[in-house]
């Protein structure tokens, strides 16, 4: 188990809402726009970064209502003798900051991907192939996070790196060229591990989609384009020399913040963004599930948390059938949203079900 208990307090359109006795599968249901998501988002704010919507922080606090908002669970772990209380919201006073708390002792957001692993499937991300690099690398680095969570402190680095060049290499004054220099190689480092990371679980995911048995989910394959050299050294000489490139086009042209992910329709051998919408989501979901067998081989002392919304809703029941027997063998504690249990049957055994209407929650199973 990963979460035994989950606290909503004036999260989007939950005023109070608790959720205990959770299983390994935990199914909400309800009608559109009741709050399902919104648990989902809530329980997605346990990793780094803004969860599964990219909400503002100040929008997540519910409407009418004064003070910021929390979000707290209890976290099942082999290694602890007891659960460990995560949580995070913010306050009235600052609603743009986040504030993130393990047993009481405040912490750095980043540090959450040390506790557990997270992944997330939502119907807005079946614009994945089609939509521009920036979505495919957030889907990856959260690929990436839910294995290794250095990931996270990397990413931190190379984004503090790299807005620091922005501000020395595009600012008023000249900059000392030895600080520049100790600026880029801060970069670099950061840069090249991030980049490390990700070729490793795309290599790794690659050969676990081709070891998969045979499923009715279209099978890809998948390829990795970096935005610049893998090797610290070579992109710490890179943005040196592309110093006079990046201030004419006022960003940096070089790193893995230009990195992309390029997924291929094996059987088609046809790009993804070229395939049918529902090619793109078999694909999504055979990603998933791979994903899924090559996070068991992980620490097995970190849960790891799969929340997939409205993810039957346009599968046939052989596919449905197929995904739900897969998670079954997973090792990710499932949450699952739904208008309807009937998509559900095949796991309704194995579920706690709750009922969502108007941002209340009500246990019926």
């Amino acid at each position: 188990m990963a979460l035994d208990s989950l606290r909503l307090t004036r999260f989007r359109n939950h005023a109070a809402s608790e959720l205990s006795g959770t299983g390994r599968f935990n199914l909400l249901t309800g009608e559109n726009g009741a709050g399902k998501t919104n648990v989902l988002e809530a329980i997605s704010l346990f990793a780094p970064g803004r969860g599964l919507r990219r909400g503002a922080l100040a929008e997540m606090a519910m409407h009418h209502t004064a003070g910021g908002f929390a979000v707290s669970a209890l976290l099942n772990r082999s290694d602890a003798a007891e659960p460990v209380r995560i949580g995070t919201g913010t306050q009235a006073q600052r609603p743009g900051r986040r504030l993130v708390r393990t047993n009481g002792a405040e912490t750095a957001a980043s540090a959450l991907s040390e506790w557990l692993g997270l992944f997330w499937l939502t119907p807005a991300m079946d614009r994945l192939f089609v939509d521009g690099a920036a979505a495919r690398r957030r889907f990856l680095d959260r690929l990436v996070l839910a294995i290794e969570p250095a990931h996270a402190r990397n990413a931190a680095r190379f984004e503090a790196a790299l807005r620091e060049r922005a501000r020395l290499l595009f600012g008023d004054d000249e900059p000392g060229a030895g600080w520049l220099e100790a600026v880029e190689a801060q970069l670099a480092e950061a840069g090249s591990a991030l980049a490390a990371a990700r070729a490793r679980l795309l290599a790794a995911l690659d050969t676990a989609l081709a070891d998969l048995p045979p499923t009715p989910f279209a099978r890809p394959r998948l390829g990795y384009q970096p935005g610049g050299s893998l090797d610290a050294g070579e992109l710490a000489a890179a943005l040196a020399a592309g110093r006079r490139r990046d201030r004419v086009a006022g960003r940096t042209l070089a790193g893995p913040h230009r990195d992309d992910l390029l997924v291929t329709h094996a059987d088609k051998a046809q790009p993804a963004a070229l395939c049918s919408t529902g090619e793109q989501k078999a694909m999504l979901i055979a990603i998933t599930l791979a994903h899924c067998r090559l996070a068991d081989g992980g620490d097995p002392q970190r849960p790891r948390i799969l929340l997939l919304d409205e993810v039957a809703a346009h599968l046939d029941p052989l596919r449905r059938e197929a995904l739900f027997a897969a998670l079954v063998q997973g090792p990710a504690q499932v949450w699952i949203t739904g208008t309807e249990p009937e998509p559900f049957a095949a796991i309704l055994d194995h579920a706690a079900r709750w009922r969502v209407a108007e941002g209340a929650v009500e246990r019926i199973g």
